[in-house]
């Protein structure tokens, strides 16, 4: 008579058991809030990852297995952590920011991290991280700016600044490919594309609108003109100006970048004209013109050619770079189609 009711009661407390283990387990995996919109656009922790309590997190923020967020870090709305990814130091995550597994983003330096929105930081790839410049002095802050909607894929290396007065600086919209290193000091603007093994050295300057191939190699304090190409395997020891092409080792100047200026919008007229400026800087007819100073100065009185913005644009670049704090512009190849 009495194990009839004895049975009930261990079905009852098992039943209440697994009750209140469900609600534990949905508790830890899904911080909500009384906020209405937390409710509606929970986050998901999962139980392997450790998560600081001092962090902060948006709505909808989601977090994989075996994650570590930092006691600094604030991460956007509906940025998605995946396996294995961290986020370190001060940093910041702006809204729909994704890691991928491995990905590490940055570190527990003196100075800050901020990343931008909608951005894809690919496996394997750590970001504002400690520079590799003999320089940098333990303690001093070090600072990393990234902008909107880059797309930074798998094992690229991005360094944080050197010394406190500087910044590594990308833009937006850029798609850096597999394995590039974009070194401390740096600054890159936007709709940019590098192809796998772009390699860039401490302070390079880069515009919009440039397009490398892959295995090409940046020395310190160059600077990349807007709409320019460089070939793959280059190494590129000199500055290239703006909507020119270079390829080799040494890179030399090969031309106009003639489908990059098509494809970023230029007209006819225009991609005319920079090709007769072309001719006239890099491959002059009267050889008793003098130098390139006077080949630039031939361009900017030209009737014509002096009203077309793209062409002064272009001469201001290559004068740019003959100052004498800057390395000069890469050789001309006589050869050379444009």
């Amino acid at each position: 008579m009495t194990t009839l009711p004895l049975r009930f009661r261990r079905h009852l407390a098992g039943s209440l058991l697994r009750s209140l283990s469900g609600r534990r387990f949905s508790t830890v995996n899904h911080a909500c809030n009384d906020n209405d919109d937390d409710v509606r656009n929970p986050r998901f922790i999962h139980p392997s990852s450790v998560v600081h309590p001092n962090a902060i997190l948006g709505q909808g923020v989601s977090v994989g297995p075996f994650c570590t967020v930092g006691p600094s870090a604030v991460l956007g709305n509906n940025c998605n952590l995946h396996p294995g990814s961290h986020v370190c130091g001060n940093t910041e995550l702006g809204d729909k920011c994704i890691l991928m597994s491995g990905a590490i983003v940055g570190d527990s330096l003196p100075g800050r991290t901020i990343i931008g929105c909608n951005n894809v930081i690919g496996h394997h790839a750590v970001v504002g991280i400690k520079c590799q410049d003999m320089k940098y002095k333990a303690g001093n802050e070090c600072f990393l700016e990234v902008g909107d909607n880059n797309e930074i894929r798998e094992h690229v290396s991005i360094h944080r600044s050197s010394k406190p007065c500087d910044r590594t600086v990308i833009g937006d919209n850029n798609l850096i490919m597999g394995s590039c290193h974009i070194a401390h000091d740096c600054k890159v603007g936007s709709n940019n594309i590098f192809a796998n093994n772009t390699l860039l050295a401490g302070h390079v300057l880069v515009e919009d609108h440039a397009h490398t191939a892959g295995a090409i190699v940046v020395h310190q304090f160059c600077h990349i003109g807007s709409f320019c190409f460089i070939g793959g395997g280059s190494v590129v020891s000199q500055d290239v100006p703006k909507y020119t092409m270079v390829v080799g080792d040494r890179a030399e100047l090969r031309g106009l970048n003639l489908e990059g200026l098509r494809r970023g919008g230029f007209s006819v007229a225009e991609i005319r004209s920079l090709r007769a400026a072309y001719k006239k800087i890099f491959m002059p007819t009267n050889v008793n013109l003098g130098g390139i100073e006077d080949r630039l100065d031939e361009v900017e009185q030209h009737e014509d050619l002096s009203r077309v913005s793209a062409v002064i644009s272009l001469v201001q670049s290559i004068r740019e770079s003959l100052r004498e704090d800057r390395r000069g512009i890469c050789k001309f190849r006589s050869w050379s189609f444009s």
